[in-house]
């Protein structure tokens, strides 16, 4: 599994600098003004930092813009000049330090960062942006990364206010290990193994196998499952942080760790992506971790419906109707449309068995939604304003982009079946609000739910806090969901 680089805070000593080997990034605002830190590094370099921050051009540059000065100061390599106002937020702190990252490429280095108000997002934009996933790599891939030092006037409450950023690094390379695996590596029983590993950070966990599945009656699950070779598999994750008594919240996610589409099988071009189409479940299982590792004071459960689909003599057909664990019959129109089986039982088993005071499921469910939102927001669908709008605050917070999604009996009709309860499919207008409708069938009208569909954000071009590839997103604001609403 890929690990996050180390980071470690120490005190700001000008003198410390002279000795440096690696980098060296100070953080100078659009005003050109150097702190004491900067100022030594300057002399080091012979003037060099006044120079570049007092050219005219400096002023416009953009915020966590980096200028690298290639020529040593002292005994560093180089010199990283990074646009950040000492008061600058949360985001933009992380953008800089994504952006020394680039910079800095496998180099140690020591973050100059005692002006800075959020020393700790630079370090965790730093880190998240290093993340490379070479697990089937051979030969030698070069050096690893270093660890970061961040001179802070205070390396205690620095390693403080690190410590659970440190934990949601964790969780975001969690899910990105699992969305990067290849399906005949994480497979559904690899995946549940590895899920069980959390064990040893005080989650329960529970694996329910086939046997177990049939006798609950989640026939619509099994049914996506049943062409293929693997067995599937539901894990319940949970971690009981929070008062005795108190419901947990709930999130529930889509693991199919190959979609082939099953009998409407996929076109074969791009058909290799298909191996993150366990999103959904990959960042559940990211969210357990990180709230695991930083203790949280909150009872939540996660729980992923693992399976494979797969076009065999025993696969699923067009035509065929399946019995939910609900009781609800569905008619397959589509078997491509297997993500909205998995969830629904997964759904109202997490509803019968936990009450919970709230549900959140995640899925990359449909084409439709990167159509409406491209790459850069998740869909978001709920019925109930006052939980969606808790979740659409702490996706602000973490800048991870969502937008809220319509839902109305109207889109009904194009799920009704002639000779079932419903359809899996509803046709291409609307699609992704049509899954969601789906999906609501199975939400008990006490229970709040948000549906997210982050098939546009699971898996994307290289973004700001990560390269090409998975993203993790979602682990950071389902984490403040609970910070800010669910701990005791």
């Amino acid at each position: 599994m890929t690990q996050p680089v180390a980071v470690e805070f120490i005190a700001a000593e000008t003198d410390a600098l002279d000795a440096v080997e690696g980098r060296i990034a100070v953080f100078v605002g659009p005003d050109g003004q150097l702190d004491v830190l900067a100022r030594r590094v300057n002399r080091l370099s012979k003037g060099a930092i006044a120079k570049a921050v007092g050219d005219e051009k400096w002023a416009k540059r953009k915020t966590g813009e980096v200028v690298t000065l290639s020529y040593p100061a002292g005994n560093a390599k180089a010199i990283d000049i990074v646009v950040l106002d000492k008061k600058a937020g949360v985001d933009e702190s992380r953008k800089a330090g994504a952006a020394l990252a680039r910079a800095r490429g496998t180099d140690s280095a020591v973050l100059c960062a005692a002006r800075l108000k959020h020393p700790e997002e630079v370090a965790l934009g730093a880190v998240l942006r290093t993340y490379t996933f070479i697990d089937h790599k051979t030969g030698d891939q070069g050096e690893a990364p270093a660890g970061l030092s961040v001179m802070v006037n205070d390396p205690k409450a620095g390693a403080v206010a690190y410590a659970p950023k440190a934990a949601i690094a964790e969780g975001v390379f969690f899910t990105r290990d699992l969305v990067s695996e290849p399906a005949n590596i994480l497979t559904t029983t690899e995946f549940a193994a590895r899920l069980e590993a959390l064990s040893e950070l005080g989650v329960t966990v529970e694996v329910l196998e086939e046997e177990q599945l049939a006798e609950l009656g989640m026939r619509a699950m099994l049914a996506v499952g049943q062409g293929s070779v693997s067995p599937s598999k539901l894990v319940v994750m949970q971690w009981n942080g929070g008062n005795d008594g108190d419901a947990p919240l709930a999130l529930v996610g889509k693991g199919v760790v190959f979609d082939t589409g099953g009998i409407s099988l996929k076109p074969a071009g791009g058909m290799e992506d298909m191996t993150m189409d366990m999103g959904g479940a990959g960042v559940v299982s990211g969210v357990m971790k990180t709230i695991a590792l930083r203790k949280a004071k909150a009872n939540v459960v996660g729980i992923v419906g693992l399976v494979e689909n797969m076009p065999d003599g025993n696969a699923i057909r067009p035509g065929d109707i399946v019995r939910t664990m609900k009781g609800d019959t569905v008619e397959i129109i589509n078997t491509d449309a297997e993500g909205r089986l998995v969830l629904c039982d997964a759904l109202w088993y997490t509803q019968e068995r936990f009450k919970p005071a709230g549900v959140v499921d995640l899925a990359t469910l449909t084409g439709a939604i990167i159509i409406g939102l491209g790459h850069e927001h998740a869909g978001v669908f709920s019925n109930n304003d006052v939980f969606c709008d808790s979740f659409l605050k702490a996706a602000k917070s973490e800048n991870e982009g969502a937008w809220r999604m319509p839902l109305a009996p109207a889109y009904d009709k194009q799920i009704a079946s002639p000779i079932a309860d419903m359809k899996n499919v509803g046709g291409r207008p609307a699609g992704s609000i049509t899954a969601a409708q789906y999906l609501l069938r199975f939400v008990k009208e006490e229970t709040p739910w948000i549906h997210l569909d982050i098939a546009g954000v699971a898996s994307r071009a290289d973004h700001t806090l990560h390269p090409k590839g998975a993203s993790g997103w979602g682990v950071m604001a389902l984490d403040r969901l609970v910070r800010d609403n669910y701990e005791s």
